[in-house]
């Protein structure tokens, strides 16, 4: 229903909607999909995450929540909460392939459902996870590079106490939080 008709002295007539449709502040999740289809990242991560449900009663893919779930953590939306508003976002759902440009909302996974999926993902999930991010990275290349330095450099985080975890960095020149 419009929000206002106006005419014009040519009986024209203009109307004002303030409704405002769907719209969405978060159209970069389109340039994230894009990079994603490009890398493969969440059709490999997808592989190592099992799927115990039964696929006649399955109304998200497991690739399409992962995808939801990546893209808003991308997007600065790390609760699950945030996705019981997310769910209905145009662009979210076109970027997780929930839904083509043309068609209507279809709501994506819900926060209880997105929660589920987390706790499927176990210890032997996450070892397949690490390995496929390496995978990915090398597939990256066009040739595999000779070596891969994994550089697990602190972070700079100085303490002014004597908390437990603290120790000296040379790098820094001072006492940093380094648990590890």
């Amino acid at each position: 229903i419009p929000f206002a008709s106006l005419k014009t002295p040519r009986s024209k007539r203009i109307e004002a909607d303030f409704s405002g449709g769907r719209l969405t502040s978060d159209a970069g999740v389109l340039l994230l999909r894009e990079m994603d289809k490009r890398l493969g990242l969440t059709e490999t991560l997808s592989r190592c995450i099992p799927d115990p449900r039964d696929s006649r009663f399955t109304v998200h893919e497991q690739r399409e929540m992962l995808a939801q779930r990546i893209y808003g953590i991308a997007l600065g939306y790390e609760d699950l909460n945030d996705h019981d508003t997310l769910r209905h976002d145009a662009a979210l759902q076109v970027a997780t392939e929930r839904i083509r440009e043309a068609e209507e909302d279809q709501a994506l996974s819900s926060s209880p459902t997105l929660c589920r999926l987390e706790k499927r993902i176990d210890r032997k999930a996450m070892a397949k996870i690490v390995e496929s991010f390496v995978d990915v990275f090398i597939a990256s290349y066009q040739v595999a590079p000779k070596e891969l330095v994994l550089d697990f450099d602190a972070t700079d985080d100085p303490l002014h106490g004597e908390q437990e975890g603290r120790f000296f960095h040379g790098y820094y020149d001072c006492y940093c939080y380094l648990p590890l």
